[in-house]
């Protein structure tokens, strides 16, 4: 598979130090969101049987209906802005005929790209990718890293929606093959071939494996890959927005060799107790005004195991809390002692909420130095890891939101160790429900109580 040219040495270690910096990114106006640029008719994706039921995991994971009341989407994103799109590569045995699609999340439609390969392994894959534009408008040179957590949750969101089946996760494709796969120009096309259209960066893939499976394939991509370029999106003018060109381009190009990589690794993705389709349906991001209180520490620690254990591949996972034992808790056993919320709630962009938290979830490792993989694979795992913690906390009865933009949270510098070698990546905030109001007192003997 042909690669994408290296990056200049120590592009991307400047870049991540850029990113984590305190520097003020030149924002622009916001960038309404672009209309969906796959023409032609969609189809429903509720059909006639199938072991993957694409209409109902699209629904508990990406669909964002406009209706009255209904969410507009039930997926967090850094901004509210997400740039994630879904491509389907549909095999046998799935509500949808086998093709290539291009899922649109408003009128939950699968739009037709083009046939299947004869020997496409039963079931779907689902092959997730970022337009970058609206999101380097609002966030700047924070932006690439927002990217990955964004399709992070989105994976994750996927996955749980899947779950009980057989699901698998790789956030180390190779984005040549995952965008031959999605019929998508690879690299060196994607300007030349589609002026006009904003480039779809390919980053992540999942499998959703049919019951009509008679074995496990190591290599669910490699005959789609195989097709031609699929039917090409519609001209936008002005795909690149408001956002400053040469942040724009640094962050495609950014992407783009961070997901340069070797073979897939496919990892099996489960949905935690007591998460059901109606906690998928009805999960929500808090407002900071509702996440003061303390969550009960055994739910707590529930949540922070689901965290830890949600990829094998991910960071290492915190909680920090208050209260009387003020700390840094980890799944074995304290970290370090005292409150840390209010360097965290300084961290993480100067949100002043979070130092009064009910408590903070952190996300940490992914070294100053570390290779593409490593900044790659940390991101989404981070972004997965949260995605599927804060489904957890809302069957937990918990209130969560996300926290994406950290700067200078060296977590590993202010333990005493080395600087540069253990940095805060991604975080979840957590609270229980507010005690309930007292009693009305009682009225007092002889008086008529009056409404």
């Amino acid at each position: 598979m042909p690669q994408a040219p290296p990056a200049a040495p120590g592009l991307l270690s400047r870049a991540l130090a850029d990113a984590r910096s305190p520097r003020v990114p030149r924002t622009v106006p916001y960038l309404p969101e672009r209309a969906f640029p796959w023409g032609g008719p969609g189809l429903h994706p509720a059909g006639a049987g199938g072991g993957v039921d694409l209409d109902r995991v699209l629904r508990l994971s990406l669909a964002a209906p406009r209706k009255a009341g209904g969410r507009l989407r039930p997926v967090a994103s850094a901004g509210a802005l997400h740039p994630v799109r879904a491509h389907l590569l549909v095999g046998p045995g799935c509500s949808l005929p086998p093709g290539r699609y291009a899922y649109d999340p408003r009128a939950h439609r699968a739009h037709p790209r083009g046939r299947a390969p004869a020997d496409a392994p039963p079931g779907a894959v689902v092959v997730l990718t970022v337009t970058a534009a609206r999101t380097v408008a609002h966030y700047g040179h924070r932006a690439w890293p927002l990217l990955l957590l964004d399709a992070g949750h989105a994976a994750a969101a996927l996955a749980l929606a899947a779950a009980p089946g057989d699901v698998r996760v790789s956030l180390d494709a190779d984005g040549e093959e995952l965008a031959a796969a999605a019929g998508l120009p690879r690299a060196a096309d994607r300007q030349t071939r589609r002026p006009g259209v904003e480039s779809e960066l390919p980053l992540v893939a999942i499998w959703l494996r049919s019951a009509d499976a008679l074995a496990p394939s190591t290599a669910p991509l490699t005959a789609w890959a195989a097709l031609p370029c699929a039917a090409i999106p519609l001209p936008q003018p002005g795909a690149g927005g408001n956002a400053t060109p040469r942040e724009l381009f640094a962050a495609r190009h950014l992407l783009t060799h961070l997901s340069a990589g070797a073979d897939s690794t496919w990892h099996p993705a489960a949905r935690p107790t007591p998460v059901t389709d109606e906690t998928l349906r009805t999960r929500r991001s808090a407002p900071p005004s509702d996440l003061a209180h303390p969550p009960a520490p055994d739910l707590l620690a529930r949540v922070l195991a689901t965290a830890e254990g949600a990829r094998p591949d991910g960071p290492a996972w915190a909680a920090a809390v208050g209260g009387d034992a003020p700390g840094l808790l980890t799944t074995a056993g304290p970290l370090a002692t005292g409150d840390a919320r209010p360097t965290l709630a300084h961290w993480a962009a100067g949100q002043r909420w979070i130092g009064t938290a009910g408590a903070v979830l952190v996300a940490h490792g992914c070294p100053a130095d570390a290779p593409p993989s490593r900044i790659r694979r940390s991101h989404l795992a981070a972004g997965y890891a949260a995605g599927v913690a804060q489904a957890h906390a809302a069957a937990l009865g918990l209130r969560s939101r996300p926290i994406g933009s950290w700067l200078q949270a060296d977590l590993g510098a202010a333990l005493g160790d080395a600087p540069g070698h253990d940095w805060i990546v991604h975080g979840l905030a957590l609270a229980g429900p507010a005690d309930p109001p007292p009693p009305a007192p009682p009225p007092l003997p002889g008086k008529e109580e009056r409404p």
